[in-house]
């Protein structure tokens, strides 16, 4: 397979399983294995780094509409309610900066073939949204010691296969927060921190990439951008629905899968 039809399908990947609860970064471990991809891990973490951003850009245009009232209560300069939904993200992003910035490079080590920690890791998630689904939610609105419950969440959710998605909804609903505020929550809150990670790693020099995979990046940057609209505006239904269990199904039967390819 060329590497710009190995860009496309990564891309095409990371949009859809960004948003759906199924781990981004597990799926794109489980592509570039069956794909046979050779890429040292700093190769790897460079796309994955690129396709994150894609996703990042994809949640601010599905949510254009509250990150504009966002900004503008923010700008008015008083406590509202933009301003305590700011500070409640803010909150959520201390356990993962915290974990990235400490064990940055043992993170990176994890995303090379990882497959059998990855499969593991899928069973958790599963194990999670199971018991989502079946979790009864009210109106409730998230606080700051939600905020920081779903933070620890998003950290866990760093290791591949553990559903980033997965593991803020799972956790809010079983919180009893709303399960639309719970979608849009998960997904704003690590807009911050894809940007964050973005800006350091272009100030350490670590994204500088060569023209000759300049046109990959871009292939799989746009296949992420693209299908990541469509599956974030899609999972919003679908939680609003109750239907977690079935992502539940899904990430057992693809772990159990990818342990009898991997050993097999």
């Amino acid at each position: 397979m060329s590497e710009i039809l190995k860009s496309l399908v990564l891309g095409i990947i990371q949009g859809l399983t960004e948003f759906l609860p199924v781990s981004s970064s597990g799926h794109l471990e489980l592509a570039k294995f069956f794909l046979n991809d050779q890429s040292l891990a700093e190769e790897s973490l460079l796309m994955t780094v690129v396709l994150h951003f894609a996703t990042a850009l994809a949640t601010l245009v599905v949510f254009r509409k509250e990150v504009w009232e966002i900004l503008k209560g923010l700008f008015a300069f008083t406590w509202n309610e933009a301003s305590r939904f700011s500070l409640m993200i803010v909150l959520s992003m201390i356990p993962a900066g915290l974990v990235g910035l400490i064990w940055e490079d043992t993170l990176d080590e994890l995303f090379n073939r990882r497959i059998p920690l990855v499969a593991l890791m899928l069973f958790i998630t599963g194990i999670l949204l199971f018991f989502a689904d079946k979790a009864q939610t009210t109106d409730k609105k998230v606080g700051w010691k939600e905020a920081l419950l779903i933070g620890l969440s998003q950290a866990f959710a760093i290791l591949p296969g553990i559903s980033r998605s997965g593991a803020t909804i799972s956790t809010s609903v079983l919180l009893k927060i709303d399960r639309e505020r719970a979608a849009r929550f998960s997904f704003l809150m690590v807009v911050p921190l894809i940007l964050g990670k973005m800006a350091k790693d272009l100030m350490d020099g670590d994204l500088s990439s060569q023209a000759s995979n300049f046109t990959n990046l871009s292939v799989g940057f746009t296949a992420a951008f693209l299908t990541g609209i469509l599956a974030c505006t899609w999972m919003i239904r679908l939680v609003k629905r109750s239907k977690l269990v079935y992502f539940s199904i899904y990430c057992f039967i693809v772990a159990i899968i990818a342990l009898i390819a991997f050993y097999l």
